[in-house]
């Protein structure tokens, strides 16, 4: 069944065409991939179905009752200052449900009140068991426990779940309402990079939980390995127009280059028979005779009718860029019971202790928080270590690339940012050099405050390979790059014969690295030297599974989640309890109603055989009341019995 369509939709702002005439449809179940190029279209596409834009033609078809979920790249929380925390942030979505435990309590306490009356016990009862209904049906019992859960799957701690969520960075608000989604479970998840700000266990566990989304997902990633776990259908948006493929992401990369060989063949053919019509053209134009003319006007129409194939488009337009590099000394880095606390925290490690050869690709992988970044930063002279020793080897050249590109000048322009870096270059040389990382004539101009996050991290990429260094330091380099950017990147660092250190969660940029990976936790290092592999991330999991490693958050989500399961049984054996006493109770009423009733009914007996019997509305009177007892006493013998 068709949940999501869109239908001839064009976008444009101003002259700008973003988009054109893009048709698709999505089935209940789908997990759609969208990809491309920063800048065609991707997230618009998203606000357009989303209804936060128009188009300028096309419309947009929602199954009836559907609901939608969406997730924007940057998004922001609405400030709240009434202390709402991560954890009550992700139960509010439930505040129908949750209520009812406020109904159930209200009841329980009710129901155990002694004064009550058989008809308000049976009144109270039954509206308890059907809070009880709904409570269950609607998934109450493992809310809590789904929320908890979900919060420390996705990079939360414990500590941080009674955290006021004013205080959240952008990348932690992101990761909290990526959080809220997966909980509220949309009928249609629309993710817009979901990927941002995830370490590698949020990463797995998100892939696993989209994979077995039984409902549908349209997901715009540049994360090839998630693509690939994830998606069963690929949209490529290319140059305003989009293709739908069936298929993950590499199912698409092989369906896509199948297409271009065969669209290139049936072009060569087809102007090779032009090139044979037109010269048997020339040929009769030049013989000059009537039937020549007659063929010339045939071959003309042939020509005509013919439905030409187009050539392939030549690739677009990405980064271009090799690193220069002179040898170093065979021992590139030594780091001896390293230790690192910020100011008034406690420490981030106290005995990070390995050593980097020459030739070396390093990839330093570990939870968010546990101090990657922080690592790197160390090296590079950024940050003062608390205790121990970082020693760089002979005539080593660092280049470093920091996540967050804060050694950029706002202010400048990218050209004067570049200058500023390399002031014997000409201008003609520095407008060359950003022209190989696509900025144009136009953007060399633009001021750095105002670049998007693709655009400072090729900037910053530019001043890194002008450079001569011969070890690369790099805090995650594929944020913000689309896959072109990503690939030419890992096509450089191939090429590179110097040393690398690097901080990634993209698994396929580490399959393209990695010859070695140091897994970092606050207890110290765990280091994995690989072999060549097709998969040196594969084989690191492998080595981590064989040394019976589990990773380290997960093991306290397992841990939050069966002390959550504990409370819910807990809390679930204490309702039944509750209701058992309830039952109890009626139980004993009704012991205590038989007799009663009983007796009655011998009392009205012998006054209908008595002085009743020549008293017809007395007698009346007291048939009706024997038939309402009798009535009653059948319910309370069924309770009993």
């Amino acid at each position: 069944m068709t949940v999501l369509s869109a239908s001839g939709l064009t976008l444009s702002f101003g002259d700008e065409v973003i988009f054109r005439d893009v048709s698709f449809s999505v089935n209940e179940g789908d997990r759609l991939g969208i990809i491309g190029s920063n800048g065609a279209g991707k997230t618009s596409l998203f606000r357009v179905l989303t209804g936060e834009y128009d188009a300028d033609a096309g419309s947009v078809f929602l199954a009836r009752d559907k609901t939608v979920g969406y997730l924007a790249q940057n998004t922001a929380l609405t400030a709240r200052t009434d202390g709402t925390t991560l954890y009550s942030y992700l139960l509010d979505a439930f505040s129908s449900l949750l209520s009812l435990e406020d109904r159930i309590a209200e009841l329980e306490a009710r129901l155990s009140e002694r004064d009550l009356s058989e008809s308000e016990i049976n009144a109270v009862s039954a509206a308890l068991d059907e809070a009880h209904r709904a409570f269950r049906d609607g998934g109450g019992p493992t809310v809590r426990g789904r929320c908890r859960s979900t919060l420390l799957r996705m990079g939360f701690s414990e500590e941080e779940l009674s955290r006021p969520i004013s205080t959240l960075s952008g990348g932690q608000a992101t990761r909290l309402v990526l959080s809220r989604l997966l909980v509220e479970e949309p009928d249609i998840l629309l993710l817009d990079e979901p990927t941002n700000h995830l370490d590698t266990a949020a990463l797995v566990w998100l892939e696993e939980f989209l994979s077995d989304y039984k409902k549908t997902v349209l997901v715009i990633s540049h994360d090839r390995y998630f693509l690939d776990r994830v998606t069963n259908k690929t949209l490529l948006l290319l140059r305003g127009e989009a293709r739908l493929y069936p298929g993950n992401y590499s199912k698409y990369r092989l369906l896509e280059a199948e297409e271009e060989a065969s669209r290139t063949k049936r072009y060569r053919e087809q102007q090779k028979e032009i090139a044979r019509i037109e010269a048997n053209i020339e040929f009769q134009r030049r013989c000059g005779q009537a039937h020549n003319f007659v063929t010339i006007r045939a071959k003309q129409h042939q020509l005509d009718r013919m439905e030409r194939v187009e050539a392939v488009a030549a690739p677009e337009r990405t980064i271009r860029m090799q690193f220069k590099s002179e040898a170093s000394g065979e021992e590139v880095l030594t780091v001896r019971k390293l230790a690192f606390a910020y100011p008034g925290a406690a420490p981030l490690f106290t005995d990070l202790s390995f050593a980097v050869r020459r030739g070396e690709r390093v990839l330093f992988l570990g939870d968010n928080g546990c101090g990657k970044s922080t690592l790197l930063r160390l090296i590079v002279g950024a940050l003062d270590r608390t205790a121990g020793r970082i020693d760089l080897g002979y005539h080593v050249e660092i280049g470093y690339y920091d996540q967050e590109n804060r050694r950029l000048s706002e202010d400048s322009t990218v050209l004067e940012e570049l200058a500023a870096t390399y002031p014997a270059m000409t201008n003609t040389e520095l407008r060359s050099a950003l022209a190989r990382f696509l900025f144009d004539a136009d953007d060399v101009q633009k001021r750095v405050g105002d670049l998007s996050g693709g655009e400072r991290a090729r900037l910053t990429l530019c001043k890194l390979i002008l450079r001569s260094v011969n070890l690369l330091v790099l805090d995650e380099p594929t944020n913000h790059l689309d896959i072109g950017s990503r690939e030419a990147l890992e096509e450089a660092l191939a090429e590179f014969d110097g040393t690398i250190l690097a901080v990634s969660h993209d698994r396929y940029f580490i399959d393209r690295v990695a010859s070695r990976i140091i897994e970092i936790s606050h207890e110290g290092v765990r280091d994995y030297p690989l072999s060549e592999s097709e998969s040196p991330y594969a084989t690191y999991l492998a080595l981590r599974e064989a040394h019976g490693d589990a990773p380290q958050r997960e093991g306290a989500s397992d841990a939050a989640a069966e002390k959550e399961a504990r409370r819910e049984d807990y809390e679930q054996k204490k309702r039944e309890a509750a209701k058992r006493r309830a039952d109890e109770k009626r139980l004993a009423a009704a012991q205590r109603r038989v007799p009663e009733i009983e007796a009655r009914l011998e009392e009205i007996k012998a006054e209908l055989y008595g002085d009743a019997a020549s008293d017809y509305m007395r007698a009346a009177a007291l048939d009706s009341e024997r038939e309402a007892l009798e009535e009653e006493l059948l319910a309370l013998y069924e309770l009993i019995l």
